[in-house]
């Protein structure tokens, strides 16, 4: 039995359907990315242009989701479009480096103060995962805290309590290591502490008791699988403090909250990390992530060392990625972020605005040009405040019905904002969501 938004959607995106049963036939659950499958099916895109995309029924839809938050210029930006083609015109990688590679380096450690040296990978996952690798060799400790609710990618080492089963995932305040799905040995949960989000007392409690054998905190500064939910400033600077009192390195996940400001999370919250994980803004809708650091950490990448940790990949810092990086780069200015950081605030605020209209419980998180609907009157300040406000059936008619009513948003309610949007937007947004909830 199908719901109303359901029907509608079914209505509009026929073609979309029939893309769907070829794709089942040869792909594993009809798709090769987790996050963009929904149910009855996703539909299928064939063109991005600016805030719109165009999919295979002919549907034109305003994008606030921009391939989660990588797309900060929009759809086939011009400039970035130019950037790619001449450097593909050129050879699109060697098995040499070039100097777009040194470029993009360059334009990272003059960004973040606390990037001193930088190493590209082809994800945010590979960044995560060389990240671990490089914390465990440089302080010698074995094991590594991440928080619950924190999405680092899909290595075994980060896919530990990302959206653990509160009943499965122990006290609140002492959080057990619960795997994100089959095929993570108990060997890997055993290196794995789980921290609480915001509450810096706990946190301090179990890194006093496990801080010996901890080489490395690593924290979303924004969580965004976990619900766009922001650190407190204090309670960074606080971990900061900590971790360096204990010995701890401290990696900034920054594959998301890079996009906060010019220099990324640690300029919007006044942070400094050991060690930053890029991804996502810095490839220009390309598959890129990077590790970035203090000098002393990342020389062990050096391989001239005797001691080096050997870090390969085919396609790191293909000269591709790197210019259309370099071309989004240049367009991120100042005032560029002003202006996404406002629309963002309002989109918020429109957001909640129409929640209330609807008398609808809801509060809407996030930061900077991040957003994310939670059903809940109650404050969501960590993982599991997310949870307690999970309404799966709402958040399922929200994201169908912005759907059919022309708007992209997950279907975990996150969104964001790109350049190319004005006001105009972000009031359609408002009025698609009064639309889409509105009592049938």
């Amino acid at each position: 039995m199908t719901d109303p938004a359901e029907r509608t959607y079914l209505g509009q995106n026929r073609r979309s359907a029939e893309l769907y049963a070829r794709a089942e036939r040869v792909l594993p659950g009809g798709n090769t990315r987790t996050t963009v499958f929904f149910t009855p099916y996703p539909f299928y895109a064939v063109r991005g242009e600016g805030f719109r995309v165009w999919d295979a029924d002919g549907n034109v839809r305003v994008d606030f989701l921009n391939n989660y938050t990588s797309l900060i210029l929009g759809h086939a930006h011009p400039k970035v479009v130019a950037a790619i083609a001449e450097a593909a015109a050129r050879g699109a990688s060697f098995a040499a480096p070039t100097e777009y590679e040194i470029l993009l380096a360059e334009e990272l450690c003059r960004r973040v103060k606390s990037v001193e040296r930088v190493r590209f990978t082809n994800s945010g996952t590979e960044a995560t995962m060389l990240a671990v690798r490089a914390a465990r060799a440089y302080t010698g400790r074995p094991k590594i805290a991440k928080f619950e609710g924190g999405y680092h990618g899909s290595h075994d080492y980060a896919a530990v309590s990302v959206g653990p089963d509160p009943d499965r995932a122990g006290p609140a305040e002492s959080p057990e290591a619960v795997p994100d799905g089959p095929g993570i040995p108990d060997a890997v949960l055993g290196t794995v502490v789980v921290l609480p989000y915001n509450n810096l007392e706990a946190v301090s409690r179990i890194l006093e008791r496990e801080g010996r054998e901890v080489a490395a905190v690593i924290i979303e500064p924004l969580l965004g699988a976990g619900g766009a939910i922001p650190a407190a400033p204090e309670f960074l600077r606080g971990l900061r403090e900590l971790t360096r009192r204990l010995g701890i390195l401290l990696i900034f996940d920054e594959v998301i909250a890079f996009r906060l400001a010019y220099g990324g999370a640690q300029e919007y919250f006044g942070v400094e990390a050991d060690l930053t994980t890029f991804g996502k803004i810095i490839g220009g809708g390309l598959p890129v992530g990077a590790l970035g650091g203090r000098a002393e950490i990342m020389d062990l990448f050096d391989p001239r060392r005797p001691d080096r940790i050997g870090h390969g990949g085919t396609f790191n810092a293909n000269p591709v990625t790197m210019a259309a990086g370099l071309a989004t780069l240049a367009e991120l200015t100042p005032a560029a972020y002003e202006h996404l950081n406002r629309l963002g605030e309002l989109a918020r605020r429109r957001l909640q605005q129409a929640f209330q209209r609807l008398e609808i419980p809801a509060r809407v998180t996030g930061a900077g040009s991040v957003f994310a609907v939670h059903f809940t009157a109650e404050p969501v300040t960590d993982y599991r405040s997310a949870r307690r406000g999970a309404n799966p059936q709402l958040l399922r008619r929200l994201h169908l019905g912005l759907l059919n009513e022309g708007a992209i948003i997950a279907p975990r309610g996150m969104g964001c904002i790109s350049t190319p949007m004005t006001e105009t937007e972000v009031e359609f947004l408002g009025q698609a969501v009064e639309r889409a909830l509105a009592a049938p």
